[in-house]
C-alpha cells in the first residue's frame, strides 16, 4: 500500500509468519510475565484523580502561557503540579498532589489556594484565585474502580460481540490479545514513571478498541480463506495475515501520526494520552501478526475448516451417529 509516494508495504508479501510460531508466542509469553512483574514491582506515578489533592481554578488578567506557570509554581516549592487552560488562555486548573502536612486541615485547600495564588501573581499580569477544592482519596479509589470496571465491560463486550460474529475461538482469541497490548502498554507506563491520570486511562482503552478492531479485521480474512481455499490451515493463516498485513500497518501508522502531532502539539496535559496511543500502536500492530493467529494454530484455541463452515461442521456431526 502506498503512502503519498512512499510505499510502506507491498501487497503481495508471501512471509511465513506460522514457522516460527511456537517459539515466538513463548517469547511473548515470557514477555507479558516481565510486564506484570514490572507493574507489580514498580507501580504506577498516580495523577490526583487518583491519589487526591487540591484543585485551585486561576484567573489571569492576560492570556498566560501554562508553562510559565508551571515554572512559578515549582520554583515556590509546589512540585508535580497539573497545569492546564479551562476556556480561554486566561483561566488554568491547577492540581497539586495531597501534602501530609494538610490533608487534615480543615483550611487545607485554603491555605493551598493562597500558596498558589502567591507563586503565579505578577504586577504584568495580575491573578486571582476561587477558593481550592479538596479531593479526598476516596474519590481516587472510585475513579480507579470504574477504570478496572470499565475495562472489564470493554473484554467482556469484545467476547460476546465477537463470539456472536465470529466464532467462540476468535472470541477468546482476541479478548487474550487485547488483554495482553493492555498489559504491555500499562508496563510501558509504569516502566518510564508516566504519571497516570484520567488522559492515560482514556488513552488506555482507546487501545484497546483499536487492539480488537484490527484482529476483527485479520479474523475476518482467516474466516474467509478457511472457507474458500484448498490448502492446509497454516497456509490459510498465512496468506490471511499477508493480505492484510499493508492495511494493518497503515492503519497503525496513520493512528501513531495523529498520536504523535497531539504529543507535540497538544500540550503537557494530552501527552499521557498521546504517548499511551504512540506505544499501543505499535504493540497492537506486531500482536495482531504474531500473537492473534498464531493462537489460532494451538490448544483449545485450534481453528479448523469445519470450526467456520456449519454445514460441514453438521455433516460431520451426522456422519459420526450410528
Amino acid at each position: 500500500m502506498k503512502l503519498f509516494p512512499l510505499h510502506i508495504v507491498p501487497n503481495d508479501t508471501k512471509i511465513d509468519f506460522m514457522r516460527h510460531r511456537h517459539p515466538v508466542l513463548a517469547l511473548m509469553l515470557v514477555l507479558l510475565v516481565a510486564s506484570v512483574a514490572i507493574i507489580g514491582l514498580k507501580g504506577f506515578n498516580y495523577a490526583l484523580e487518583f491519589t487526591g489533592g487540591t484543585m485551585v481554578r486561576t484567573h489571569f488578567a492576560h492570556p498566560v502561557d501554562v508553562e510559565q506557570v508551571r515554572a512559578r509554581l515549582s520554583a515556590a516549592g509546589l512540585h508535580n503540579a497539573q497545569v492546564q487552560t479551562v476556556g480561554g488562555g486566561s483561566d488554568v486548573m491547577v492540581r497539586l498532589q495531597p501534602d501530609a502536612e494538610h490533608n487534615n486541615a480543615a483550611d487545607a485547600a485554603q491555605k493551598i489556594a493562597d500558596q498558589v495564588l502567591a507563586a503565579v501573581n505578577t504586577p504584568e499580569n495580575p491573578a486571582t484565585v476561587q477558593p481550592g477544592e479538596f479531593v479526598g482519596p476516596q474519590v481516587g479509589r472510585d475513579l480507579a474502580m470504574n477504570g478496572v470496571y470499565a475495562t472489564l465491560f470493554m473484554l467482556v463486550g469484545f467476547l460476546v460481540y465477537i463470539a456472536a460474529r465470529f466464532e467462540f475461538k476468535f472470541a477468546m482469541v482476541a479478548s487474550i490479545t487485547a488483554f495482553f497490548d493492555l498489559i504491555l502498554t500499562i508496563a510501558y507506563m509504569s516502566l518510564v514513571g508516566r504519571e497516570f491520570d484520567l488522559t492515560v486511562l482514556a488513552g488506555l482503552l482507546s487501545v484497546m478498541g483499536f487492539a480488537i478492531n484490527d484482529i476483527i479485521v485479520v479474523f475476518d480474512r482467516v474466516r474467509e480463506n478457511f472457507r474458500s481455499l484448498r490448502v492446509e490451515p497454516l497456509e490459510v493463516l498465512n496468506r490471511s495475515i499477508n493480505q492484510t498485513l499493508s492495511r494493518t500497518v497503515i492503519t497503525a501508522v496513520m493512528f501513531f501520526l495523529s498520536a504523535l502531532a497531539l504529543y507535540l502539539y497538544g500540550g503537557s496535559s494530552m501527552q499521557g494520552l498521546a504517548e499511551t496511543h504512540m506505544i499501543g500502536a505499535v504493540i497492537v500492530v506486531v500482536s495482531s501478526v504474531i500473537v492473534a493467529v498464531p493462537m489460532l494454530t494451538i490448544g483449545p484455541f485450534k481453528v479448523s475448516k469445519q470450526d467456520l463452515m456449519p454445514k460441514a461442521k453438521d455433516h460431520a456431526e451426522l456422519a459420526r451417529r450410528p
